[in-house]
């Protein structure tokens, strides 16, 4: 079928597999290095409780059938070595069967991973990741031209994305409508960048365009993106730059990051080696029969489970960042429908002294990524993703999101857990646990330039009140 390969399109693929890899790569880091104090053995919220009362079938898991914490390493760090074998371009060695098994493992092994990870693992950027994971595994290497049709699939994902975003925000918080959600948006997302205070003191016409021009990027451009060419090149590079555009503005861990990788579906490949000199392509032999047939079942999966996620497209009911199958196929994307107008931060300290007074010495532990010390300049870690950063955030929005576990994670600070130390920035007690931990809620705003200049702070807080009592370690029975 002459139809069914692009050859103009071979470094699109090129640079879309390759920077998916190092996404993928990103991801088993931060599964590897962070799993043990979320859902380890000893973890706030253990893989072996929740495989015990979780149905298989709702998450497809090899956690079901055993699991250790050096075993769940040995996964992570396997799936990592193989997208660093991917980057390096080992799938385009091989021949076409084996890259494909590649990619398919690569996603079997974030699959597990994902489905046992509870609320550490319900962000959006997930089953995108999943979702352009089994995509990739049909979208061949160097043994053969690009198939149109896993091409056509990729815009259709990165569509569902952008389209969505720009739905949701539109039927969500009036803010987005009158053009003043800018106004906030930069101070109280949940991990703001280095740059986010430049941000969100740039002038407030400015703020309304910022608005404006991304309901473009989401509800226009999009479109785009099905047209022929060099239109639809034209429509992935204003996605491209809008994504720039807020991986300076805070960290969003690698949904910017992706959504710019699946961009270059749309990008004329042959276009791009020209701009950039390389060497032309010699449109190679026709694909294998079995390869063909594969391609064209996928799609024809593709089109018969987009049926919910464009009703739910269409729906004035719209929800965001949902997966309608354990698989986390074609799924449903968005963010932000609302935007928080003031930002309060929970505040974890703890004591060393036996009796509590009104003199007693509170030390502050530091985070990572979250706001704490108002004089601490944000930091840039996305595409990385700091997972309890982004989930004291939800905590200072509402006690409810951190229900389940927030007493495991303070009981870990009493007990000097060091799996779970590790994922702070500042231990106040290194020498031994503390004897009580609090946590207080703080009212955070960005300082104004005038205070920045006199107090050096980016920040200004103000007590707003108490989010967990002073605690201690129940006394044990002798």
């Amino acid at each position: 079928m002459e139809w069914f390969t692009a050859p103009g399109y071979w470094l699109s693929r090129l640079v879309l597999q390759r920077a998916l890899a190092g996404v993928y790569l990103i991801a088993f880091l931060s599964a590897a290095l962070q799993f043990r104090a979320l859902i380890g053995e000893r973890g706030m919220l253990p893989v072996s409780r929740f495989v015990a009362y979780a149905p298989l079938r709702r998450t497809p898991s090899v956690f079901h059938f055993h699991y250790s914490d050096r075993f769940f390493a040995a996964w992570a760090w396997g799936g990592a070595l193989l997208a660093a074998a991917v980057v390096a371009g080992a799938a385009d060695a091989v021949p076409l069967g084996a890259a494909m098994a590649m990619w398919a493992l690569l996603w079997v092994l974030y699959l597990s991973i994902v489905n046992v990870g509870q609320t550490w693992y319900s962000f959006g950027w997930e089953s995108l990741l999943l979702e352009a994971g089994f995509l990739a595994v049909f979208l061949g290497n160097a043994r053969t031209d690009p198939p149109v049709l896993v091409l056509w699939l990729l815009r259709w994902l990165l569509f569902r994305v952008e389209f969505g975003a720009g739905l949701i925000k539109m039927r969500g918080d009036a803010c987005w409508r009158d053009l003043t959600c800018l106004y906030y948006h930069h101070e109280t997302q949940p991990m703001p960048g280095p740059l986010s205070w430049f941000f969100h003191r740039l002038p407030r016409p400015l703020h309304r365009v910022e608005t404006g021009a991304n309901h473009v990027a989401q509800l226009i451009v999009p479109f785009g993106l099905f047209t022929p060419q060099p239109f639809a090149s034209v429509a992935a590079g204003l996605i491209i730059v809008t994504q720039l555009w807020l991986v300076a503005s805070g960290n969003f861990a690698w949904l910017n990051w992706l959504t710019i990788v699946l961009a270059f579906a749309a990008v004329d490949g042959s276009a791009m080696a020209e701009l950039f000199s390389l060497p032309g392509h010699t449109p190679l032999a026709g694909a294998p029969v079995w390869y063909e047939v594969l391609v064209l079942a996928v799609t024809a999966l593709v089109a018969v489970l987009s049926w919910w996620p464009v009703r739910n497209l269409l729906s004035s009911h719209q929800r965001m960042n949902m997966s309608f199958n354990a698989l986390h196929l074609v799924n449903t994307y968005g963010a932000f429908g609302s935007i928080n107008r003031s930002r309060f931060e929970v505040v974890v300290e703890g004591t060393d002294e036996e009796t509590l007074s009104s003199g007693t010495v509170w030390r502050e532990y530091g985070f990572r990524g979250k706001p704490g010390d108002p004089r601490r300049l944000p930091r840039q870690f996305a595409p990385y993703h700091l997972r309890l950063d982004w989930l004291m955030w939800f905590a200072g929005i509402s006690p409810g999101y951190a229900r389940e576990w927030f007493g495991p994670f303070v009981e870990r600070l009493l007990t000097g857990d060091r799996a779970t130390l590790r994922l702070l920035r500042h231990n106040p007690f290194p020498a031994a646990p503390p004897t009580h931990v609090r946590a207080r809620l703080y009212l955070y705003r960005f300082t104004t330039w005038r205070e920045l200049r006199e107090t050096g702070a980016w920040w200004h807080r103000t007590l707003a009140g108490e989010f967990l009592p002073p605690t201690r370690l129940a006394e044990r029975p002798s």
